[in-house]
């Protein structure tokens, strides 16, 4: 059985390595993008995590694996034909929608593979960890610029609303903030694309490895969503605030340019305590789940 195991890994690590040479321009121009562009930082890390969770995971992933060839080559043939609809179609498509279709196609074939050598059932019991590469695929430019406003309204609507909380006199004309001394604008840099991003891979990762049900799992995540608006207005309002009262060169600093890592822990202790109620809520529920099911 250990060399039956042995004989499926070294043939899913060949075939795995045989697509990285195929589409090395893809994955090398998404390397390249990770490093360019802030919004695409966290896509060199998707790989590493979700290697990382199939270790800690191995042996409830790998009790039972068979071969599954009619579904394992049914994904590997829809991999494949996505990325030639991506290489027909890359004239009328930009550069990041260009690659977000090779880079999907390139996770449905290695999907594909796992499901040939390992089964469906091996499948179920990692699926997180096997559908987590799907972050690495770029966001198409419809939906980021959409995800991008989304995220630049709610931060201006929130920024407006503790600056009339704290009773600073502001008049807004759209993404236009006029204070004492100082006009800022909520630009579209100025979204929180990153951190926001980040915070929601944190919060699906926190909800796979410390909550057990669905429903806690995706109140979780739920409760993120808010949040990524939150932190971006109060960081919006603090960079102001001290730049009127304190030192205008605060929005120039690095508080403003690097600071985003110090709102984005801020947000994570807001998240800890939901997380802790999520728990003590699966705590209560799980006995008397159980109970039901015994016989009277």
């Amino acid at each position: 059985m250990t060399r039956d195991k042995t004989s499926r890994s070294v043939a899913f690590a060949l075939l795995v390595g045989v697509t990285l040479a195929v589409f090395w321009q893809p994955l090398s121009t998404l390397i390249r993008f990770s490093f360019e562009q802030e919004h695409y930082s966290h896509i060199i890390l998707v790989p590493l995590i979700s290697a990382c969770i199939f270790l800690l995971e191995r042996r409830s992933i790998f009790s039972h694996v068979e071969t599954r060839r009619w579904a394992g080559s049914g994904l590997l043939v829809l991999g494949v034909l996505v990325y030639w609809f991506g290489q027909r179609y890359a004239a009328v498509s930009t550069e990041n929608d260009h690659l977000a279709i090779a880079i999907f196609a390139v996770v449905v074939i290695w999907l594909g593979a796992f499901v040939l050598f390992y089964g469906l059932r091996a499948l179920r019991a990692g699926l997180f960890s096997a559908l987590f590469p799907f972050l690495m695929v770029p966001i198409p430019d419809v939906a980021l610029n959409q995800a991008i406003l989304w995220l630049q309204a709610g931060s201006a609507d929130v920024s407006y609303a503790v600056f009339e909380l704290l009773g600073v006199p502001v008049l807004r004309s759209g993404f236009t903030f006029s204070l004492p001394g100082l006009t800022i604008e909520v630009a579209r840099e100025c979204s929180g694309i990153r951190s926001s991003l980040a915070l929601l891979i944190m919060s699906l990762l926190a909800s796979h490895l410390f909550l057990r049900s669905a429903w806690t799992k995706a109140a979780l995540v739920l409760a993120t969503i808010p949040l990524l608006i939150v932190k971006n207005g109060v960081r919006i309002v603090t960079l102001s605030l001290l730049s009127i009262y304190v030192d205008p060169g605060f929005l120039t600093g690095n508080l403003h340019h690097s600071g985003g890592i110090v709102f984005f822990l801020l947000a994570l202790l807001i998240l800890a305590p939901v997380l802790h109620l999520l728990q003590r809520s699966e705590r209560t529920v799980g006995p008397a789940y159980v109970s039901s099911d015994l016989p009277e």
